[in-house]
């Protein structure tokens, strides 16, 4: 009302004679006057729309692929208002407030429009005049709402008005919301629908495509790839392909199929597409075609060259592949990616002296990268050249990250030297968290060989109070310890100790378990066990443990029998088979078979394991088993081989540490 107030203000010549329309001209004007200042207000709203949203849009961040065809801007900011002083009734204004002149005797006067009530939001009224173009005011709307997280309001206004001429941008907008806040498929519908209505609009093509691909709609991308194909057989596909390799084989056939009636001659991107999906469907020889093409449009482009690299594997010599790969990365001397790749290869070919002299090539090229570095330490220290790996891990230990691992790989090298003082230094000064354990457990392997149990134990004590995660690790491999110095019952009060820090500690209950006796411990026992198993139900390691358990009290526990039987039947290619739980299993069977005299079943289910993967415990159920059937000539086969592959109260360097 102020507005109004000032324009009465400023008009003291007027007489009471002046005619109502008169008057309203006026007003009219002076509104179209401020109209054109709201409007020039509102578009550098719009235009710094980053500056008043609280999470500005970026269209990149919503995997819109990018288009490089030439699109107008839209014009959807430029308004012409013009007053007509004998058309009222065209010219009607509205504030924030809906201040409305009520004038009676004029009823031409009316709304032009309304934005009615969207998909149940709360309605939003603008009264202005009708306009073909995209509404500023209710793009101020929808971006105002997008910043209060009323996205689902910002989403609905912007696809309304993308449907209005010249609303190219409007559109994008529209989709990039729709694409953080719906599904893949409203996407698609969306964009499709708008693309219909717009059929000449280029980048178009390439959103359907993008999102038909991404939605697993082959038919439709097939369809729009053509449209595009034929109106640019070199188009650059790279955007649309990007993030939307499906994942099952069915759906990859699928996108085989939709893109094999393509002529993709020309382009590369729909090339390498097919090579690669044909080369996993295992048809190599049609793959190199079409690799082929792609290499002709970017000889140099890294990527098309490991792909061929990879398909060449599968139809020609090795010696083949490594002259391709070596005369592209001759072509390529930059390309590290060329390099580690022909690398790996020869490291798959069991050519480990050739990998190790192109590290050393790759290493003096690009002698700032720490990856090339740690990898030729790496196979420096396969190939038992120490000198080489420790020169290339000191150069290695000046990046403070990657400090830990090269004190790591030192500590190794030293220890396959026989150099332990020198190992303990370097393992003790690893702290990076998923090295930690291991080279502390190196270290008390070190001790324990010096028989130092106290430096043993306090390496452990240290490395509970530095590292509170792996406490649990330190108690058990403390038990451990004081079990191997025959201190059983301080073994076991030690993790009943810890139990109580950590009662749900799986690994902390088994350990008590495997110290429990089988029958004095029985209840303690299978009480344990059956919080383990409701902790785990598929963990085979627990049902084994019970079935011994059930097995230990009751010969021929039907329990026990059917878990160990259970274990033994699961086949070589299941997921769950392990080889060692395969044996135990074996062992738990045949322990319950000669407990109850059955001296050819004991044999029966433990001979072959034993010529392919020989144990002591395996060799001694057998050696019981054939002096029960009383032949004696195995026994004393058996007694030998025995007393051959096994030592008893010797150390072993190499049954104590576990080298890298």
């Amino acid at each position: 009302m102020i507005f109004f107030g000032s324009l009465f203000r400023v008009q003291p010549a007027l007489n009471e004679q002046l005619s109502l329309r008169a008057l309203l001209n006026i007003v009219i004007e002076r509104l179209c006057q401020r109209y054109k200042l709201t409007l020039s207000l509102a578009i550098c709203l719009c235009l710094s729309s980053p500056v008043h949203a609280n999470h500005p849009d970026n269209p990149s961040t919503a995997h819109i692929p990018k288009i490089s065809a030439v699109t107008n801007t839209p014009n959807v900011i430029n308004r012409n208002i013009v007053a007509r002083d004998n058309s009222v009734a065209n010219h009607v204004s509205a504030t924030k407030n809906h201040a409305v002149m009520d004038v009676s005797s004029d009823k031409s006067s009316q709304t032009i429009e309304e934005t009615a009530d969207i998909d149940g939001l709360a309605p939003a009224s603008i009264w202005q005049p009708e306009l073909k173009e995209p509404s500023l005011y209710a793009l101020l709307d929808a971006e105002f709402s997008a910043s209060r997280n009323d996205k689902r309001r910002a989403v609905t206004i912007y696809k309304q008005q993308s449907f209005k001429e010249d609303a190219t941008a409007v559109f994008e907008r529209a989709l990039s919301l729709s694409l953080r806040n719906e599904s893949i498929g409203d996407s698609l519908q969306f964009a499709r629908t708008w693309q219909d209505q717009n059929p000449d609009h280029v980048p178009a093509w390439f959103y359907v495509a993008h999102l038909a691909l991404r939605a697993h709609d082959y038919v439709l991308a097939g369809e729009t790839l053509n449209r595009i194909l034929r109106y640019d057989p070199r188009a650059d596909l790279s955007e649309i392909l990007i993030g939307i390799y499906p994942n099952t084989d069915a759906d990859k056939r699928d996108l085989l199929a939709a893109l094999q009636p393509l002529d993709s001659e020309q382009n590369a991107s729909l090339s390498v597409l097919k090579a690669g999906l044909l080369y996993q469907f295992n048809e190599p020889e049609i793959a190199i075609v079409h690799i082929n093409r792609a290499l002709e449009r970017q000889p140099d482009y890294v990527p098309f060259i490991t792909l061929k690299a990879d398909i060449l594997r599968k139809i020609v010599t090795a010696e083949t592949v490594v002259n391709y790969l070596s005369q592209a990365r001759l072509r390529n001397p930059d390309s590290k990616s060329l390099y580690l790749y022909e690398i790996r290869y020869l490291l798959d070919l069991k050519q480990s002296q050739e990998a190790w002299q192109l590290l050393l090539q790759a290493h003096n090229r690009f002698s700032d990268d720490a990856e090339i570095t740690l990898l030729a330490a790496l196979v420096s220290l396969d190939i038992e050249e120490y000198d080489s790996a420790d020169q290339l891990l000191n150069i290695l230990a000046k990046s403070p990250r990657y400090l830990d691992q090269a004190y790591y790989y030192l500590g190794i090298s030293a220890e396959r030297q026989q150099r332990f003082e020198q190992a303990k230094y370097y393992l003790n000064g690893v702290m990076q968290e998923d090295l930690v354990l291991e080279a502390r457990r190196k270290v008390v392997a070190f001790e324990l060989l010096n028989d130092d149990v106290d430096a043993a134990i306090a390496t452990l004590q240290k490395l509970r109070k530095q590292f509170s995660v792996f406490a649990p690790d330190t108690y058990v491999m403390q038990a451990d310890i004081l079990w191997q110095q025959n201190e059983s019952e301080e073994a076991l009060r030690l993790l009943t100790r810890a139990a109580r820090k950590y009662p749900d500690n799986e690994m902390l209950l088994f350990a008590r378990v495997q110290l429990l006796d089988d029958q004095n411990d029985y209840i303690v026992k299978r009480t344990l066990l059956n919080h383990l198993q409701a902790l785990d139900p598929s963990n085979l390691t627990y049902q084994l443990s019970y079935a011994q358990l059930l097995l230990a009290n009751e010969r021929s526990s039907e329990q026990g029998l059917a878990l160990a039987t259970n274990i033994i039947q699961i086949p070589y290619d299941d997921p769950r088979y392990d080889n060692e739980l395969h044996l135990q299993a074996l062992n738990v069977l045949a322990g319950s078979a000669l407990a109850n005299e059955n001296y050819q079943q004991v044999i029966d289910y433990l001979q072959t394991p034993y010529d392919v993967f020989p144990t002591l415990r395996s060799g001694t159920l057998l050696l019981r088993a054939y002096q029960g059937l009383g032949n004696n000539e195995k026994v004393d086969a058996l007694l030998v081989d025995l007393q051959q592959r096994f030592s008893f109260g010797q150390s072993n360097i190499n049954d104590r540490i576990q080298l890298y």
